[in-house]
C-alpha cells in the first residue's frame, strides 16, 4: 500500500469516526428534545386534568371514541384513579386497565412521587406520566410516540446520508491533499533515485517553503552539496597525491637502475646520487605522512580536552632542535590553556616550525612565541612573495623556489585545517624587514 493511499485512508477514517460520532450525538440530542417536548405536553395535560379539565362532546382519539375530554388535548389520553388504584374517570368509556401498573397504584396511594415511563401497547410506543393529587389519588396521562418515532426515523436516515457523504468527500479531499502534501516527497524520491542511478551529486531538490517537508528537501540539498564538495576534494586529493608521488618515485627508480648497472663510476658522482636518493626518500616519507594526516582529518572528530599550549610547543621545539641543529630557536611562552586535540595541535605547530626552519639559512633565528591561545612563528628567511601569499595554504601548492627543498606541499594546508577544526585561524604576515610570520590561533581559549 502506497503512502499516499495510507494518508487518504487515514484521513477518511478520521472523518468517518468524527462524522459518525457527531451523528450519534446529534441523534440523541434530537431524541432527548422530542421526548422532553412530549414530557412537557404530558405535564401540562396532567395539570389540566387535576383542575377538572374541559368536558366537550365525543371526539375520536388514539384509544377509541371519547365521551369526555379531561385534558383538553385530542392527542393525549388521561384517566384519574382513586387512592386504591381504581379508575374513577377517563377520557374514554373504557378505561385502559392495562396501563395501571403497580407503580401507578403506588403513586395513587401516596407512596411514590410522580414519574415518567415509556411502555409499549399493541405494537405502539407510549410515553406515560403519572402525578399524585394532594388529597389522594393520581392522574395518568399517556401520549403515543408515533410522531416522535417517525421524526427519529427521518433523522436517522438524514444522519446516515450525512455521514456517508462526509466520508466520501473526505476520501476525495484526502486524495487531493495527499497528492499536494506529498509532492515534495515525490521530488525528493525522484532526486534520490536519479542520484543513485547517475551518481551525479550536482542534482538538487530545490524545495521551497518553510514546512517540515520543505526543510527536509533543503537539508537533503545541503547534504548533497557537502557530499559533492567532499567527493570533489577527495578526487582532487587523489589526483594531486598521484602527481606528487610520481616525481620522487620516478627519481628513485631512475637512480636505482643506474646504480644497478654500476653507474656512475666516479665515486663523487656516485656519492651525490646516493645523497639524492636519501633526499627523495625523505620527501616521499614526508608526503606519505602528510597524506595520512589529511586522511585522518576526514575521520570522525576526536574528543577535545584541555591543553597547556605552552607545554605542547615545548615538546615540539625539543624535536625541532634535534632535526635542525644549524638553526637557532628562540621561544617565548606564557602559560596558556586551550581546548583541542593534542596530536593535531602538535602536528600543526610542528609544520609551522618545520616550514620556518627549512627556509632559514644556517645560523638564522626562528622566533616562537605563545600567548593568549595563539602561537606565532617568525623566520628570517627570504619571505613569501606577494603573488604567492594567497596560495600558501592550498594543498600541494609549492612555490618555484621550494622545489629544491624537502616537503609535500601539504604542511601549511594541514595547519589551516587544524585551526579551522578548532574554531580558530592561521594568517600570514610579511614583516617589512624580511622573513615571514605565521600566527596560529585556536578557539576555546
Amino acid at each position: 500500500m502506497s503512502f499516499r493511499l495510507r494518508v487518504t485512508l487515514l484521513t477518511a477514517t478520521a472523518v468517518a469516526v468524527a462524522a459518525i460520532g457527531a451523528s450519534i450525538a446529534m441523534y440523541f440530542v434530537v431524541q432527548d428534545q422530542l421526548i422532553n417536548q412530549v414530557d412537557q405536553n404530558l405535564q401540562a395535560a396532567a395539570s389540566t386534568a387535576a383542575r377538572g379539565g374541559p368536558r366537550p362532546g365525543d371526539r375520536p382519539g388514539p384509544f377509541g371514541p371519547r365521551d369526555q375530554l379531561i385534558t383538553g388535548r385530542s392527542d393525549v389520553f388521561a384517566q384519574i384513579l382513586d387512592s386504591n388504584g381504581n379508575v374513577i374517570r377517563a377520557d374514554y368509556a373504557q378505561p385502559q386497565v392495562a396501563l395501571i401498573a403497580p407503580e401507578v397504584k403506588e403513586v395513587a396511594a401516596g407512596k411514590r412521587p410522580a414519574f415518567w415511563a415509556t411502555a409499549e401497547s399493541q405494537n405502539e410506543r407510549l410515553r406515560i406520566y403519572v402525578a399524585p393529587f394532594s388529597n389522594g389519588g393520581a392522574v395518568e396521562v399517556v401520549q403515543p410516540l408515533d410522531v416522535v418515532d417517525g421524526a427519529l426515523e427521518r433523522t436517522r436516515l438524514l444522519l446516515i446520508a450525512f455521514a456517508g457523504g462526509a466520508i466520501l468527500l473526505a476520501a476525495a479531499l484526502g486524495l487531493l491533499i495527499a497528492r499536494a502534501a506529498l509532492s515534495p516527497v515525490k521530488r525528493l524520491t525522484a532526486t534520490v533515485e536519479e542520484v543513485t542511478r547517475t551518481r551525479d551529486l550536482s542534482r538538487r531538490v530545490a524545495a521551497r517553503g518553510r514546512d517540515e517537508l520543505s526543510r527536509l528537501g533543503t537539508s537533503f540539498d545541503a547534504m548533497l552539496s557537502q557530499l559533492e564538495v567532499s567527493l570533489r576534494s577527495q578526487r582532487q586529493l587523489v589526483a594531486d597525491a598521484s602527481h606528487e608521488l610520481r616525481t620522487p618515485l620516478t627519481s628513485l627508480r631512475t637512480n636505482l637502475e643506474l646504480l644497478e648497472r654500476g653507474q656512475p663510476a666516479d665515486p663523487i658522482e656516485r656519492q651525490q646520487m646516493l645523497a639524492d636518493l636519501v633526499t627523495q626518500m625523505e620527501r616521499l616519507t614526508t608526503l606519505v605522512g602528510d597524506l595520512i594526516e589529511v586522511a585522518r582529518d576526514e575521520e570522525s572528530p576526536m574528543p577535545f580536552e584541555e591543553l597547556r599550549l605552552d607545554e605542547v610547543v615545548a615538546e615540539v621545539m625539543d624535536d625541532m632542535k634535534m632535526r635542525y641543529p644549524k638553526v637557532r630557536f628562540a621561544v617565548s611562552a606564557t602559560p596558556t590553556i586551550v581546548t583541542g586535540v593534542k596530536v593535531r595541535v602538535a602536528r600543526a605547530i610542528t609544520n609551522l616550525v618545520d616550514n620556518a626552519a627549512k627556509w632559514s639559512p644556517p645560523g638564522a633565528l626562528v622566533e616562537v612565541s605563545v600567548a593568549n591561545g595563539e602561537v606565532s612563528v617568525r623566520d628570517h628567511g627570504p619571505g613569501v612573495a606577494a603573488e604567492d601569499a594567497p596560495r600558501v595554504f592550498d594543498r600541494f601548492w609549492r612555490s618555484n623556489d621550494a622545489h629544491h627543498l624537502p616537503g609535500s606541499g601539504l604542511g601549511l594546508s594541514i595547519v589551516k585545517d587544524v585551526a579551522e577544526a578548532h574554531g580558530g585561524s592561521v594568517i600570514l604576515e610579511r614583516p617589512s624587514d624580511g622573513g615571514a610570520r605565521f600566527i596560529f590561533r585556536l578557539g576555546g581559549t
